[in-house]
């Protein structure tokens, strides 16, 4: 066992325990919670669900270079593997898919993070190949990774029989922004600024799992009241994506009504969230510690008109969504996420839920307001692209019901406590928390002179990109603007 390592325990062991573990994964008996990776150590975070749940992470020393494939018996292991291929030269022995992930040939260096990165000069760039498929009047349709509108990159490759997609291929890591080198052998303050950045519509939630994480290896916790604070950023975070969502995948369908009236409402999220704490985003709000900014009356009394606005709006756009036919007739068994499949993927979010998976992270591993908050975890089973937006619904309804407990319950106090510049020893701390896409997780390592010598962020996105090019396959061309807006999921937090 590794001494100082918060709150989950995490052990070192040898190749034989490692791979007992990537089969328990694959046999469905544990589940994957992040994969990342130092120069000579690969880390793997287990996540046993259940009553109650437990999350622990196990390491593996690579001094040769590599190290036993967890892809080989997890699929949704393969990308993170990999990913660490591609940035710490670490070779995963046995990985079903060694074709580079993040790293499109573009770097002046390969293997940036490896030890020897300042001998390993960049290849000149190849074509990515993408994986064959067979058969008579097959079509293929290369989509991005530049697309229309304001929208992050990425690549998709259609295989098509007639309208029918029979294969859908990503090609991701357009907007890898080198990310973890950044985070290492800076402050803290500093790397709290850079987690808030990873996914710009996340950035509470990065910011909130970066500080609990940071809080953690330095056994402090923030003030009670600045614990709250931070759960009414986290759910006006969550209102306002789940509102834009809900609004797209509609106009996403062509019926733009809808759509007009989500964003109207989710400007005033965000109008709200910048008369109350000072920026729209509420973008390094939460720091280690607590909050930068407090609540005041004439905010309490903003937040509560916003309350009263979207209680008087989203049900009647609710009630439309469901009455119109036509809308329907689009969303309802398309892009069909088996439960199965979610579970073995470890799917969070509104993927998850919507396809009978209830994994909330407020829920477990849970932390401070919401133990004391009612709320419930809306599941369904359909698992198409109608069940992630009836998802999406409920959890407005629940969102807007937690901020009024939180302002009626908002504790006196403090908002922030000193962070010790220097902590008594080098400690290791993590944290997972609730984004709006799905649990996110931080792991990080700060050492004695106070510096964060390691961090690692994993965004729900991770387990949710593969999905999409398994739900879209029998469905039409035509309707995969609907089943990608209804998993929205992160580029830059997956790229990173």
């Amino acid at each position: 066992a590794v001494a100082r390592h918060r709150p989950w325990p995490r052990a070192v062991m040898d190749a034989a325990l490692w791979e007992e573990a990537a089969r328990l994964l694959g046999r469905g008996e544990l589940s994957l919670a992040g994969l990342w990776a130092e120069p000579d150590v690969v880390h793997l975070a287990l996540l046993e669900e259940g009553a109650p749940a437990t999350l622990a992470v196990l390491s593996l020393s690579c001094r040769e270079g590599h190290f036993p494939s967890v892809g080989a018996h997890h699929a949704p292991a393969i990308r993170l593997e990999r990913t660490i291929r591609d940035l710490f030269g670490l070779e995963p022995q046995g990985l079903p898919d060694k074709r580079p992930w993040l790293d499109h040939g573009r770097w002046p260096r390969r293997r940036p993070l490896s030890p020897g990165a300042a001998g390993a000069a960049a290849e000149s760039p190849q074509p990515y190949a993408f994986l064959p498929v067979e058969g008579e009047g097959l079509t293929q349709i290369p989509v991005g990774p530049v697309h229309a509108g304001i929208i992050e990159p990425g690549h998709f490759r259609f295989t098509t029989n007639g309208e029918t997609v029979v294969r859908l291929e990503e090609r991701l890591g357009y907007v890898h922004r080198g990310l973890e080198g950044l985070l290492s052998g800076i402050v803290p303050l500093q790397a709290a600024r850079l987690a808030g950045r990873a996914s710009g519509d996340s950035t509470v939630a990065y910011a909130y799992a970066f500080a609990r994480a940071l809080e953690a290896a330095l056994e402090i916790e923030a003030p009670p009241r600045a614990q709250w604070l931070r759960a009414l950023l986290a759910e006006l975070e969550r209102l306002a994506n789940h509102l834009g969502d809900i609004g797209a995948i509609c106009n996403d369908a062509s019926f733009a009504l809808i759509q007009t009236h989500c964003a109207i409402l989710r400007e005033r999220v965000l109008r709200t969230a910048e008369s109350c704490f000072g920026h729209r985003l509420m973008r390094d709000r939460i720091v280690p510690g607590g909050v930068a900014a407090d609540l005041d009356g004439a905010g309490a009394a903003a937040m509560r008109d916003l309350l009263r606005e979207v209680r008087h709006v989203f049900p009647v756009l609710v009630k439309l969504y469901d009455n119109t036919a036509s809308l329907l007739d689009r969303t309802v068994a398309t892009g069909i996420l088996s439960p199965a499949l979610a579970r073995r993927f470890g799917a969070g979010g509104f993927v998850g839920r919507a396809s009978g998976r209830p994994f909330d992270a407020r829920r477990w591993p849970g932390y401070p307001p919401y133990d004391r908050l009612t709320f419930e975890v809306p599941t369904l089973q359909n698992g198409d692209v109608n069940a992630r937006v009836w998802i999406r619904i409920r959890e407005v309804e629940q969102s807007l019901s937690l901020i009024e407990q939180i302002l009626e319950g908002l504790p006196a106090g403090p908002v922030a406590r000193d962070v010790p510049e220097t902590p008594a020893a080098a400690a290791e701390g993590m944290a997972m928390v609730e984004a709006f896409r799905g649990d996110l997780l931080v792991w990080l390592r700060i050492d004695a002179d106070g510096q964060i010598a390691r961090c690692h962020l994993r965004d729900a996105s991770w387990f949710q990109w593969p999905l999409l090019e398994a739900v879209i396959e029998g469905n039409i061309v035509a309707d995969f603007p609907l089943c990608n807006k209804s998993f929205n999921c992160s580029y830059a937090g997956h790229d990173l």
